[in-house]
């Protein structure tokens, strides 16, 4: 035991240090976690997975898109509680109904999710809900319950760890594996309020929402963000969305709904593959 006292006693010390130094922002209002993960270290980890995503991922050759989906996420990362980060979007060619985001401020949405939407709104709900899960800092708290303890000192007293590829493989698995209730219930009322700031209808949200109930049957599981049972179902969503909405100060006549922007654009995404025969109907 003797042996490992110098040990155990850098690691209560470093974890002194970041209990005291390390309670940021993750929500509106200054609600405040403790994240033991620097801003630095979190970008550096989130570019390690953006290489990752983009050598198994094929993204959109679209510059109109890739520009315009920039715009929408910097107009909402312009409003949010959170904007020491150099944002990253991009849209990624896939018949999936999916968008996800990453530590360190890079967000994806698949063009199969934007030929589902109907209106602006709706894709502005997406991304309000993505910038949101960065905000509460939702990826990064589930990698610290997940890292080593060495990794974890290292990182707390602001060591360049040598891992950070090995980070931001594990990063990208906790992350595709889902959230949990209360990280998406966050976001999800995150996502309203900032995509109210920054100028769209947040029923919006309620109407992609919805969306997602008729593709998916009404079932408890859906698939944005690829969710599993143990997450709210859609219709959970939805009466949730509503609520929140209901409590918000009347809603300005001159919030975006839709534009003739989005409606061009939609038209210029590519078309969905044909299901071979051993796919289809099954």
């Amino acid at each position: 035991m003797r042996n490992l006292a110098p040990m155990l006693g850098m690691l209560l010390i470093g974890l002194a240090v970041a209990l005291g130094l390390s309670c940021a922002t993750t929500g509106p209002g200054g609600q405040k976690s403790l994240i033991l993960i620097s801003s630095d270290q979190e970008v550096s980890i989130g570019k390690e997975m953006d290489q990752q995503v983009r050598s198994s991922e094929k993204i959109l050759n679209d510059s109109l898109w890739q520009i315009y989906i920039s715009e929408m996420g910097q107009k909402v990362v312009a409003v949010s509680d959170r904007k020491d980060l150099p944002y990253h979007f991009a849209v990624i060619e896939s018949d999936q109904v999916n968008a996800f985001a990453t530590p360190g401020g890079f967000v994806y949405v698949y063009s199969g999710l934007i030929r589902e939407v109907d209106q602006e709104s709706e894709l502005a709900a997406v991304m309000a809900h993505e910038i949101s899960h960065v905000v509460g800092r939702h990826g990064i708290k589930r990698l610290q319950l997940a890292m080593g303890a060495t990794i974890l000192l290292d990182l707390a007293l602001g060591q360049k760890s040598q891992n950070t590829q090995a980070l931001a493989q594990a990063a990208l698995g906790i992350i595709l594996q889902g959230y949990s209730r209360s990280e998406e219930s966050e976001a999800d009322n995150f996502g309203i309020t900032y995509m109210t700031r920054a100028g769209w209808n947040p029923n919006g949200a309620v109407a992609m929402f919805e969306k997602l109930a008729a593709l998916s049957g009404n079932q408890p599981e859906g698939f944005f963000e690829k969710l599993s049972s143990s997450h709210p179902d859609t219709q959970s969503r939805i009466a949730a969305a509503k609520s929140e909405i209901s409590r918000m100060p009347p809603l300005s006549a001159g919030l975006t709904e839709n534009t003739p922007r989005f409606e061009q654009l939609k038209k210029r995404l590519p078309p969905p593959k044909p299901q071979s025969p051993s796919t289809s109907g099954k």
